[in-house]
């Protein structure tokens, strides 16, 4: 049973932390003063403006920023500044029963994607593949905050997750399945492999994203993971965009996914505007969803977070 984190109430405290690379301080107060402006207290990590070359702090001390705020019992959501390479380093650090035991609200993609499925993985705590600290600033679509609290601050169930006008979902294969969510950046998954916080996709929805990688490249991580088995008994596939992804051999995106991905068999939906995409939906890791690409709905089946006194 996944465990759900408290509701996120106007006027809560949210905790700072960068987990992965650096981040310029200004653009990380720039997010500070949109969250303070939208009513909420905010707590600093200490290693927060850090940077150690590529990574901000040593594995150590980003991992005790986030059981620092675990730890807290003023936070209600943990807010990562960003992504970056580095974020798998911190995994062996984390309590996670302990983490089981006092859930709280994260939230983020791109390399945040492994950090998202190990707390559902070993603490069983459902998680949040959308908004990171960079996102709260001007110019990010109104769609994407509509997303980011609709997720962590009702508990509407059931709960269908749309695109925005215009942008319709694109159903491939069809089916209709049930099953947690799971995944993130193609990328980031493909560097759990073989480690003790390797992703298991068994009856679950696969949800993968990409940016930034010539098609060859995500055609052989995609290979991986099939190599890997993770196509082999999961539920269902849901794609999110390949954003600014080169043609590579004459071959697109659309073209890997009729060749490669339609072949699996399973249950396909495409087109999803997330993550590294300029819309992003918020995607919850670890709540049961319903994959219909018959009538080509994706729909949330439980509340991803509780109300709490």
């Amino acid at each position: 049973m996944a465990v759900k984190p408290p509701i996120l109430r106007p006027g809560d405290t949210v905790g700072i932390v960068t987990l992965g690379s650096p981040l310029d301080p200004d653009v990380i107060n720039q997010g500070i003063q949109v969250l303070e402006n939208m009513g909420f207290r905010v707590v600093l990590g200490e290693h927060i403006y850090a940077r150690n070359g590529f990574l901000a702090g040593t594995d150590e001390e980003r991992a005790a920023d986030l059981m620092a705020m675990f730890e807290n019992e003023a936070v209600r959501m943990i807010m990562p500044s960003r992504g970056g390479v580095g974020v798998a380093g911190i995994l062996p650090y984390l309590d996670f029963p302990f983490i089981h035991n006092h859930p709280k609200i994260i939230s983020g993609y791109s390399d945040i994607t492994v950090l998202l499925n190990a707390l559902y993985q070993f603490s069983d705590l459902i998680t949040f593949n959308s908004l990171l600290l960079f996102d709260f600033r001007a110019g990010t679509p109104s769609y994407n905050f509509d997303q980011f609290f609709t997720a962590t601050s009702t508990i509407m169930v059931p709960r269908p997750i749309e695109n925005p006008p215009g942008m319709p979902l694109v159903s491939r294969v069809p089916g209709n399945v049930t099953g947690p969510i799971v995944g993130g950046n193609l990328t980031s998954l493909i560097g759990t492999l073989g480690t003790p916080f390797e992703i298991d996709t068994a009856n679950k929805i696969l949800f993968l994203e990409e940016t930034h990688e010539p098609i060859n490249t995500v055609y052989r991580y995609l290979l991986q993971l099939k190599m890997a088995g993770k196509f082999d008994n999961c539920a269902g596939i849901l794609l999110g965009e390949c954003t600014r992804c080169p043609v590579a051999y004459q071959t697109s995106y659309e073209d890997l996914i009729t060749s490669f991905v339609v072949p699996l068999g399973k249950p396909l939906m495409t087109h999803l505007s997330s993550a590294h995409g300029y819309n992003k939906t918020a995607v919850p890791i670890g709540a049961t969803a319903q994959l219909n690409t018959i009538d080509n709905t994706l729909t949330i089946l439980e509340p991803t977070v509780e109300v709490v006194s």
